[in-house]
Order: structure tokens, then sequence, then C-alpha cells
């Protein structure tokens, strides 16, 4: 099989309402580059037509290649199948929402073929509700303010990679995936690219709520000591709050008004269950990662692998 120079990947997760308009983009998009090219979709254990309509595609066109996973594991697991399948010497990554628009990966591969090892996107403005736009604003600049490393703001998954990032990517062994973190932890020269992100072509966000609560974890504890700092800082600070509240009940009850020492110990105790709690929480999420990695379980497992060897 002659390796393509393009690649293109895609998670895919219950688009059925998606795939042939974004097919017919993405064909358009590869007839612009020279060179030849692949479009590897990820069926993530998708439980609608999606996967069908996958394959009817590379019955007619050769250069449809599908990794289709055992289940839903999840779409930061779906990309690194995605990755680790992937052939070409310049690898894309984008969404199969068309939120990203493979109208523009042409020129990413430009500007990858002058240089760059890393061309991401960068979203100037997103088509979505207020509390999510809210939500991803607090986010990135809260990881970008803790994190050990240079995770650039507002910048997601879409991007385009050369060959040697994407297997300097697929050998890291971090079962918690972080991709955009990853991707910056490697280095090499990188180049963001603003863009207009554009409203999801048709049917329902497969980022619950939930999800980018954990996507937003997994990023926060993988890339930063931060929160076991903060939890320090709170100790102290409560610590010494509670000496002084226990100076100023002191002092009330001698020279002042009488304070019934029964609600001061009330504060102090909520004060110090809180911290404790929130203790044991930030400590739980390091934990976690720690009990993951060390079970070496494969990150995905591929029931059905179609024009792929």
């Amino acid at each position: 099989m002659t390796k393509p120079f393009y690649s293109i990947v895609l998670p895919v997760y219950n688009e059925e309402e998606v795939l042939p308009a974004l097919y017919e983009r993405l064909v358009l998009t590869l007839e612009r580059l020279e060179g030849g090219g692949e479009i590897v979709f990820v069926n993530d254990g998708s439980t609608d037509c999606s996967l069908t309509i996958l394959k009817g595609f590379h019955a007619s066109d050769p250069c449809v290649r599908i990794v289709s996973l055992s289940r839903n594991f999840g779409h930061q697991i779906a990309i690194t199948a995605g990755l680790a399948y992937a052939s070409g010497k310049a690898v894309a990554v984008l969404d199969a929402d068309l939120q990203d628009p493979p109208e523009l990966l042409p020129k990413f591969f430009k500007l990858l073929g002058e240089g760059w090892d890393v061309v991401y996107g960068v979203r100037k403005e997103r088509k979505e509700g207020a509390a999510k736009r809210l939500a991803y604003f607090l986010f990135y600049r809260l990881l970008r303010s803790i994190a050990t490393i240079d995770v650039p703001v507002d910048s997601g998954d879409f991007c385009v990679m050369s060959r040697r990032v994407v297997d300097h990517l697929n050998r890291l062994p971090e079962s918690g995936r972080f991709l955009r973190g990853l991707r910056a932890w490697l280095g090499f020269r990188q180049l963001g690219v603003a863009y207009e992100r554009d409203a999801r072509f048709a049917g329902n966000p497969k980022y619950t709520f939930a999800k980018l609560i954990k996507l937003s974890l997994d990023g926060l504890v993988s890339f930063s000591h931060a929160p076991f700092r903060l939890v320090l800082v709170a100790g102290l600070v409560i610590a010494l709050g509670s000496l002084v509240a226990g100076a100023v009940a002191v002092y009330r009850s001698l020279f002042a008004a009488y304070v019934p020492g029964y609600i001061w110990i009330g504060i102090l105790l909520l004060f110090v269950g809180g911290i404790q709690l929130l203790s044991f929480g930030v400590i739980g999420e390091y934990v976690a990662i720690i009990f993951h990695q060390t079970k070496s379980r494969p990150l995905f497992v591929v029931d059905e692998l179609i024009g792929l060897e």
C-alpha cells in the first residue's frame, strides 16, 4: 500500500447526520492538496448508522480508512487511535461535527511545509451558548496560569502535525490523554492560526457538561502540581485564620461581650473539615491517574480495520 503524503484524522461518535456533508467537504479539500491523502475515520463505538455510512464512503473511495473501536472510548482516545494508524508525512486532526472547517487544512499544511512542526487553530470566536463560552474561557486561562508548560489559550485539537511530532505523540504512555497539552509538552516549532469556529452542522453535541469537566480535570492535573500547592496554601491560611479567630474569641470573652464557645468551635470545624475534604479530593485525582496508569491496559481496542493493514 502506497503511503499518502497527507492524513486527516477524524473521531466519529453518532454523527450520521453530519457525515455526508463532512465527507463532501473533505474530498474537495483533498483535491486541493498535491501528493495524495487519506481520510482516517475513527468510529468510537457509534450506536447509530455512522459505521454503515463510513463503509459506504470506503466502498467508493479507497482513500477512506476506518478504525472501528470495540466500544466508546472517548474523544481523546479516538484521536489517539487515529494517530496510531495515520501514515501520512503530515497529519491533520479535526472534529467530525464541522465546527472545525476542513477548508483551512491547505493553509495549515502550507505553513507546515514552511518549517513548522505543528500548526494549530486558535478559536477567536465560538458560536456556542454563553455559559459554555465562559467555561472554556475560564478553563484555558486557569490552565495556562498554573500549568508547568505553555498551553496556548483557546486552542483545541484542530491542528496539523509533522510525522515526527505524531511519532512522538504515539510513544507517550499516558492513559489520561489531554492531547492539546501533550502536543504543547512536546515542543518543536509550533504556530497558532486564528479562525472562527462554526456552529455544529447537525445533531447534538457529544461533549456533555460532565465530559467537559472530566477533560478539564485531566488537563489540570496532568500538567500542573499547582492544586497540591493551593491546598497547602489554603490550609495555612485557614489555620492562621483559626488562630486569629480564637484570639478574637478569647479577647471578647474577657474584655467585651460574651461569645458562646460553641459558635467558634462550629466555625472552626467547618473550615478544617472543608480543607480536609478539598485535600482528599485533590490527592484523589492524582492517585486515580497513578491507578489507571499502573494497570497498563491498552488505550483502545480495535474491533475492525477497513482499508488499513
